[in-house]
């Protein structure tokens, strides 16, 4: 792993037995329970105008090459973007119940920072505090408490109902997620989005990392969604971007990467058969393989982040049933730069920087589907 929040350096134990539960999360299906109140407030981690708002970090970074060369690259949120983006957040509630409450805490707000930070360049980033399952239900197994499921998906429902309703005045929408927070948006998509036209026209593109989106072999539509396609260029909208990181094929009993299985079981997802996993390369849309621009954060410095251009190769690749994004390092023998490892183990591969490998890049897509979307809206 590289230094920053998501290093072993600065990583405690609690936390990576946090992440170690990361997917085993929402089963979709389950029933929204009646009780459950319709009427609670909803509370904002992250969205415009609130002070301190960790979506908005600075971002003010050191850009390291392989040759050792470093550079300041200076940049900051966009309070005037048309674009929002929402944001849910993976697991990190370490919560004695089933569901965490809805207490913006120290590790909400780091996630938000690391995952969700760099976007603010891009869009408004609005991110819910959620219900989310807890390590402790988490424990239990998949599927061991339905109940704890729904009121985890349906508080983030009711989040993005809430804007949808009183804040989005028509803007153009990008979803980002990761594992739990994948899931959750999976569940939001398919049931807010992908069938409801009206809300589907603002969709620029949905970025859904660690969550096993479905297709159809051969197909980049027609599993998980309806009419939500893959990406496969920058200038194309209303897509997804989605793919799980391992630096080899990933094992039979993998989480990620495998159709039916591990964590598709999140959303409901179970059948196999005639389906895949989708990989989207986030440096590549169009395929093939190209360098990543990789964001960690580096706390307690001057520049909170490290930069790291061209220290990895991605690569979508097949094998058998599994599907994934190859990750491979481009480290020289004069490159003193970190790479990540497999902390949690193969069967995670490189989960716990699913985001952050790619952090440059995916944020120029973003850019660049914006500017799409922007200039078909105004076409029309």
């Amino acid at each position: 792993m590289v230094e920053g929040m998501l290093s072993p350096r600065v990583r405690s134990a609690a936390f990576i037995a946090v992440c170690m539960a990361l997917v085993l999360v929402v089963t979709a299906g389950a029933a929204t329970p009646k009780a459950a109140s319709s009427k609670a407030a909803v509370v904002w981690l992250c969205r415009p105008g609130v002070s301190p708002d960790p979506c908005t970090p600075s971002l003010d970074a050191l850009v390291v090459t392989s040759s050792g060369a470093r550079s300041v690259q200076t940049a900051a949120a966009d309070a005037a973007s048309p674009v929002d983006c929402f944001y849910v957040y993976p697991t990190v509630s370490t919560e004695s119940g089933a569901n965490a409450d809805l207490t913006v805490q120290p590790a909400e707000i780091a996630a938000a920072s690391a995952q969700a930070g760099p976007f603010s360049q891009a869009c408004r980033v609005w991110a819910p505090m959620y219900r989310q399952r807890t390590k402790s239900s988490l424990a239990k197994g998949l599927g061991a408490d339905p109940r704890a499921d729904a009121v985890a998906f349906q508080s983030v429902q009711r989040a993005f109902l809430d804007y949808l309703a009183h804040d989005n005045n028509g803007r153009p929408i990008v979803f980002l997620g990761h594992s739990q927070g994948a899931a959750m948006l999976i569940r939001l998509l398919r049931a807010d989005v992908d069938r409801v036209p009206s809300t589907r026209r603002l969709l620029v593109a949905a970025i859904i990392l660690g969550g096993n989106v479905q297709a159809p072999e051969g197909k980049d539509v027609g599993g998980t969604f309806a009419n939500i396609p893959a990406c496969t260029s920058n200038t194309q909208t209303g897509c997804v971007i989605a793919y799980s990181t391992f630096p080899d094929t990933p094992p039979a009993n993998s989480l990620f990467g495998l159709p039916g299985q591990g964590v598709s079981l999140q959303s409901g997802q179970t059948s196999a058969a005639g389906q895949q996993v989708l990989c989207v390369n986030p440096a590549s849309l169009s395929g093939g393989s190209a360098a990543l621009v990789s964001w960690f954060r580096s706390p307690g410095r001057t520049l909170p982040w490290r930069i790291y251009p061209d220290l990895y190769q991605a690569q979508c690749r097949t094998q058998g049933e599994a599907d994934w994004l190859q990750i491979t390092t481009t480290k020289s023998s004069g490159d003193t730069r970190p790479v990540v490892s497999e902390t949690l183990g193969p069967r995670w591969g490189y989960h716990l920087d699913d985001v952050n490998l790619a952090t440059g890049n995916l944020v120029a897509d973003v850019e660049a589907e914006e500017a799409a979307f922007g200039a078909a809206r105004s076409a029309r």
